[in-house]
């Protein structure tokens, strides 16, 4: 297969820029990854060519640096689109943290935005969130759903990139998309990728699959008092492969102009809220690990229920999620027995 398009995937050794690098090889695309392997490993340019036999270009870079990201576009002065993830990521790390967010996430957006101006690349495909939403009054919510005052830092500097791109588009050759997208969890069905937090994990699906392994004595879960039908937090959990495929439909999209205006608003989620504990439950259904859990207090910054309408991606791009929660959770215990040396 000729892969002649280049497109620059920024953050790409991370959980979703990995499986997207795979989504797009798949597609025919050439991806051109940069990441600063602060939240990752390179070994994982190792499990996407062995999934898709290609070995993507691939940069260790800061995008902080726009010296660095000016040589990423001087190599590749054909660049037709960025896919852009890398940011840092966790909401409770941002409340702690925020400067670390404020540099980080924005700066590498701006100088990127720089460079596709001046270089004629397009099309620019953002990795947003539904904390943009902060706590909506009415559930699921919608792309008109009205953006709230961000709950945390991290949301903040997701919605502060949206009004980048917007104000950018305004005076410039650029098409955007903005996918907002709710909780990713799971790992390619290959196991030969999947999520690698640093440290602790922050996020719900590691965090068990690690405890099940018996990385840690137990899974704290973050409140039980919520209003919703059983105390724990509500969210949209997407299998990380479907939300890969999103962001090649939205390239596609962009490709064959078929949107409508500059800068367009998609959710990207399965339509269905499951709580923690229906996590839990599930976890240890599909795959009989034991998964010793306590509730602690509740965290700083969470929401207490969103999830998403995503009628608005598959009417305008045909994307539908193919994946279960049953299947990402089975996918993601693969993928953690594989690294941790437990398979049968």
């Amino acid at each position: 297969m000729k892969r002649d398009k280049e497109i620059l995937l920024t953050g790409g050794l991370g959980f979703i820029g990995s499986h997207t690098a795979v989504a797009l090889l798949e597609a025919g695309y050439m991806p051109v990854i940069a990441d600063d392997l602060s939240n990752t490993r390179p070994e994982v340019l190792d499990g996407i060519e062995k999934i898709t036999g290609v070995r993507p270009p691939f940069y260790p870079y800061d995008l902080r640096d726009a010296a660095l990201v000016k040589d990423i576009f001087d190599r590749h002065p054909r660049l037709e689109g960025i896919i852009h993830f890398a940011a840092s990521k966790y909401v409770n790390e941002s409340v702690e943290n925020p400067l670390k967010y404020y540099e980080n996430n924005l700066c590498s957006l701006i100088h990127l935005l720089k460079e596709a101006v001046n270089r004629g690349t397009d099309k620019f495909i953002f990795s947003s969130s539904c904390t943009v939403y902060g706590l909506p009054d009415t559930l699921p919510v919608t792309e008109e759903t009205p953006v709230k005052p961000a709950v945390s830092p991290y949301g903040n500097t997701k919605q502060i990139g949206e009004e980048i791109l917007t104000d950018t588009a305004k005076v410039h050759d650029l098409k955007v998309i903005l996918l907002r997208y709710f909780n990713p969890i799971g790992a390619h069905p290959s196991a030969e990728i999947g999520e690698l937090p640093v440290g602790v994990p922050q996020n719900l699906v590691p965090f068990i699959t690690q405890t099940a392994a018996g990385l840690h004595p137990e899974l704290r879960i973050f409140g039980d008092d919520y209003d919703t039908p059983d105390g724990t937090a509500i969210r949209d959990y997407i299998h990380v492969m479907d939300l890969a495929r999103a962001h090649v439909e939205a390239l596609k999209y962009l490709e064959e102009g078929r949107n409508k205006d500059k800068v367009e608003i998609f959710n990207v989620g399965t339509g269905r809220g499951h709580s923690v504990m229906e996590i839990v439950r599930t976890f240890k259904e599909v795959t009989g690990a034991p998964l010793p859990y306590r509730i602690a207090g509740r965290r700083e910054g969470d929401v207490p229920a969103i999830w998403a309408d995503n009628t608005k991606i598959r009417r305008e791009m045909g994307w539908e999620p193919r994946y279960t929660i049953a299947d990402a959770l089975r996918h993601a215990w693969a993928w953690e027995k594989k690294i941790r040396g437990l398979e049968e």
